[in-house]
């Protein structure tokens, strides 16, 4: 029997591993900002399990271990989901596999020579965000996240923005369609558009996004669905109930990620029928390097019994089901040797060190270079050149350096000193503010500032001229022809001639794109801009609020500040960037060179302004117009719409299956419209 020593031991040791959890759980599913990784959040999550399991009189219902995920946030609606969203238990060897099959012949009373009896599917486990899409009669009504597994979030808008998902299925050949079918899917962003993303943060100063997993949760959990529709997402759907239907639910896993495909569903193809362990394990051994060469991440294989008859039988914990496991593969890490630390210059003068590495291989490539993020990192991991030191791929994805093994530090190894001076122009580097990048403040000064400010004009998000690349830009600033993106405007085949390896019909090709280029969306301009904090989404938002530049360049902090999705520090940016004077005068070379400075469409102030002071909020799905159009409407004649209901709420918009804001909206006293009466304020207003 244990000693009451060990007992309390055990106690403090649950409970603190309860908090540790509760806490990472939080960062992982609500703010998607991890700040451990899977492997080692898994590894807490087992002790704790294996805690209870050895003192059963410390398990509480509000462990982690019986509940999953988190509560949904309060920026969406809820919905209960009609079957329980549960989560998997991990495998996270073959051994572990080996005890789960037993379980199962255990619980079914079987034995070992009934193993045979037992057929699996074998599915990659892609790392994305699980989601329950509602078909009624064939037509997508709703979409929720896991949220705690009992109640998730309402982000339909945003997930029939997912150019992957249907919203309205095929008919089943021989079959009707489903009265109702709930389909269960993971939300994934590809790991190229997940590079493409970070690298866009990068440049704005916006905080990185730690892997493609937190990416697709933070874009499916945007306000904004025309934020959630440029991040390009994927879907896979993996399994479904089907309710009222002369169809029958299908009697195997397999047949129902066939019908899943039928119905018009993406379905992932790499998968496998298996009529043994041995099978399974040669399926993960299989995918275990492979899976490297995918576009989008998967970090283990989902391992379910085929017959779902079975699965009646076996059951579920509070947690997972019984008859279906996830087998996790490990963090792939590797020793390496720092050979050189390299300073980076970003266009917003950002000055961000990276680990010039002697090559390995890692995850499916070669590695050489590893980021080190900071000053403050290099610091903490007092990483110095000729250190031995662990990379690992965060996310499996951006190599970075885990930590130093200082047994092997060469004797006369000497700390790495952060320079004072702009490694490019050798302007002064400061820390602005609360920010722990440094930054060159020789803003037109600094060669490097200058040629990533013209790769970002150029990109496809913001000017997008086809044809202008880096090498190119980088010949024709060595050249002496650009200085500012205004001198793109001045290029002309003549001059484009006599830079290296440009022919006559690339010549003429840049010089249309530069033309075509003039006539850009504002939103478009104010993005190419590189403006400090402002994004795509805020580059929007400024556009359709002011409608010109002349405008948005008038325009003060507080005015900025009231426009709903954009706040103090992308505000004060604005305004400092057009106070400016040599900002003013390239405005004024772009306008004299013919670049459009307005959107041909009426700008917002030029409305009647008799919403002014009053609050919006909408929930449901609108039948004859769509949510953000309803909000464009509201702001243009100075309305405000916002996320969430409050006592300063002047309207509730109700359209087809409200979430719990009409509850709350009923409960404050706040006035409530249904469409059309939504639709006669807004006629009547002009």
């Amino acid at each position: 029997m244990a000693s009451l020593t060990d007992r309390e031991q055990a106690l403090t040791r649950i409970e603190d591993l309860r908090r540790t959890l509760q806490h990472h759980s939080f960062c992982y599913y609500v703010l998607d900002q991890p700040e451990i990784g899977d492997f080692e959040f898994d590894s807490l999550f087992r002790e704790l399990q294996s805690l209870e399991s050895k003192y059963p009189e410390f398990l509480t219902p509000d462990s982690p271990t019986q509940k999953v995920g988190v509560a949904p946030s309060t920026e969406f609606g809820a919905v209960r989901h009609r079957v329980p969203l549960m989560s998997l238990a991990n495998a996270m060897s073959f051994e572990e596999l080996d005890g789960w099959q037993e379980r199962l012949l255990r619980t079914l009373g079987l034995t070992e020579a009934d193993k045979g009896k037992l057929v699996y599917v074998c599915e990659l486990k892609i790392d994305g965000l699980s989601v329950a899409l509602t078909y009624k009669q064939g037509v997508l009504i709703e979409g929720a996240t896991r949220g705690n597994g009992v109640v998730g979030e309402e982000v339909t808008l945003n997930l029939k923005t997912v150019k992957a998902i249907p919203h309205k299925l095929s008919p089943p050949p021989g079959g009707s369609m489903p009265e109702l079918l709930e389909v269960r899917g993971e939300v994934y962003m590809p790991v190229s558009s997940f590079q493409k993303l970070n690298a866009e943060l990068a440049e704005s100063g916006q905080q990185l996004f730690a892997n493609p997993r937190n990416a697709a949760a933070g874009s499916l959990r945007q306000k904004d669905p025309r934020v959630t529709a440029r991040r390009n997402l994927g879907y896979w759907a993996y399994f479904a109930y089907v309710t009222g239907s002369a169809l029958a639910e299908p009697t195997s896993h397999d047949k129902t990620l066939q019908l899943l495909s039928k119905l018009g569903l993406p379905v992932e193809s790499n998968r496998a029928v298996v009529g043994s362990l041995q099978g399974v394990k040669e399926f993960c051994e299989f995918w275990n390097h492979r899976r490297h060469q995918l576009d989008y991440q998967t970090d283990g294989v989902v391992v379910k019994l085929d017959c779902r008859r079975l699965w009646q039988e076996i059951g579920a914990t509070s947690h997972s089901p019984r008859w279906a496991i996830a087998f996790k593969y490990p963090p792939e890490e590797a020793d390496t040797v720092v050979e050189s630390i390299e300073l980076d210059v970003g266009r917003t003068g950002a000055v961000t060190p990276a680990a010039n590495l002697r090559p390995i291989k890692l995850a499916g490539t070669t590695v050489k270079r590893a980021t080190l993020h900071n000053a403050e990192q290099i610091k903490r991991l007092d990483v110095r050149v000729g250190d031995t030191v662990v990379v690992r791929k965060a996310g499996e994805i951006i190599p970075e350096v885990l930590c130093v093994k200082p047994e092997f530090r060469p004797a006369d190894s000497v700390p790495f000193e952060f320079p004072v001076h702009c490694p490019v122009c050798a302007g002064p580097l400061e820390r602005v503010g609360a920010e722990v990048a440094y930054r060159c403040l020789n803003t037109y000064g600094c060669p490097a500032q200058l040629k990533r400010r013209l790769e970002h004009w150029v990109s496809r998000e913001a000017m997008d001229i086809e044809g202008i690349g880096e090498v190119l830009i980088s010949q024709a600033c060595d050249a002496g022809l650009i200085r500012d993106p205004s001198d793109f405007y001045r290029l002309n085949e003549e001059l484009l001639l006599n830079l290296e390896r440009v022919g006559k019909k690339s010549a003429l090709n840049v010089v249309a794109a530069i033309a075509a280029s003039k006539g850009r969306p504002l939103a478009n301009l104010i993005f190419a801009l590189g403006i400090r904090h402002v994004g795509q989404s805020a580059a929007e938002l400024l556009a359709e609020q002011f409608g010109s530049i002349e405008r948005l360049q008038s325009a003060g902090v507080e005015q900025i500040e009231e426009i709903e999705g954009l706040g103090p520090t992308i505000a004060a940016s604005v305004v400092e960037f057009f106070n400016c004077l040599d900002n003013r005068s390239l405005l004024e070379r772009l306008r004299s060179l013919g670049v459009k400075m307005s959107d041909d469409s009426q700008p917002a102030q030029k409305m009647p302004q008799t919403l002014a002071g009053q609050t919006f909020v909408f929930t449901g799905e609108l039948a004859t117009v769509d949510r953000s159009e309803a909000e464009k409407m509201v702001k243009a004649r100075g309305g405000k719409a916002t996320s969430s209901v409050s006592k300063k709420t002047s309207f509730v918009v109700a359209g087809s299956n409200p979430g719990s804001k009409l509850a709350k909206a009923q409960e404050l006293g706040v006035l409530v419209l249904d469409e059309s009466e939504f639709k006669a304020m807004m006629k009547a207003d002009g």
